[in-house]
């Protein structure tokens, strides 16, 4: 029981610590913030397949992020809130091919009401400013999350070592 923890505890380590290193990348190349943003480190939601402590360590792994790119409080919280909601359902998902759906959806629906209420006017609040602004979290998210997220779970799938501690 002592090493399963200390397992779980390592592997969550090692995924917040991926996930700001391919965040981080994606900061350089100007794509992990704004309205379009590719977060290389959203293809590691998929990792919840197969390790159980993987939602903790992308929420940690977000966080840190977030919090080293200056973005406003309600991004840094919502923003991180958004990926470890996304990574929980994800973990629940039993067919692989839908796991990275629930971070799609739910960076899609949370991050752009974040984008409006930090960053934009007030008066320049409207259904249509919301849905653009969805649309472009919406294409974000399916090249990192979705696209990225299913060739590393595809890729893991493979490896034994993998599939011996999926739950």
């Amino acid at each position: 029981m002592k090493n399963s923890k200390l397992l779980s505890l390592s592997y969550s380590a090692i995924i917040a610590a991926l996930y700001v290193a391919l965040t981080w990348i994606s900061n350089v190349l100007g794509l992990a913030s704004g309205a379009v943003q590719i977060r290389l480190g959203e293809a590691l939601c998929a990792l919840a397949y197969f390790i159980p402590g993987a939602p903790i360590g992308l929420f940690v792994g977000c966080l840190i992020s977030n919090l080293s790119m200056a973005l406003s409080p309600l991004d840094i919280i919502f923003g991180s809130l958004a990926t470890l909601i996304g990574a929980y359902l994800g973990s629940k998902m039993k067919n692989k091919w839908l796991v990275p759906v629930p971070t799609v959806v739910a960076n899609t629906v949370i991050v752009p009401i974040v984008i409006l209420v930090s960053y934009t006017a007030r008066d320049a609040w409207s259904f249509s400013t919301y849905a653009l602004t969805a649309l472009g979290v919406f294409a974000g998210e399916i090249l990192s999350a979705y696209l990225l997220g299913m060739l590393l779970l595809l890729a893991m799938s493979k490896y034994k070592a993998f599939n011996g501690i999926k739950k």
